[in-house]
């Protein structure tokens, strides 16, 4: 998983913000996270609060079905493939998707 290093400051790092939907069931800060891939930053922001992980992630290790990710305002399209490697000062949201009628 991507370590922080103490020279790295907030544009070089990737931002993981729990929206409250999901805050509601277990408070999570934004998180700060080294560059490397969508499942590596997910993975490494969810260690501040480890059981908001079966919220995001299901059985196999995809996102849920009633979970968004966006990454810098584009939805995620596929919720298996998380090998995107992100850029720094990319800002990744996690919402957790409203559904019924």
């Amino acid at each position: 998983m991507p370590q922080l290093q103490p020279s790295q400051t907030a544009e070089n790092l990737v931002t993981v913000t729990f929206a409250a939907s999901l805050q509601r069931h277990i408070p999570c800060q934004p998180q700060n996270t080294g560059v490397a891939t969508l499942r590596e930053v997910l993975k490494t922001a969810l260690v501040a609060a480890p059981d908001l992980s079966h919220y995001v992630f299901d059985d196999q290790g995809n996102i849920r079905k009633h979970v968004a990710v966006f990454i810098n305002r584009d939805m995620l399209q596929n919720r298996a493939d998380l090998t995107q490697r992100l850029n720094a000062g990319d800002q990744v949201l996690v919402v957790q998707a409203l559904t019924g009628g």
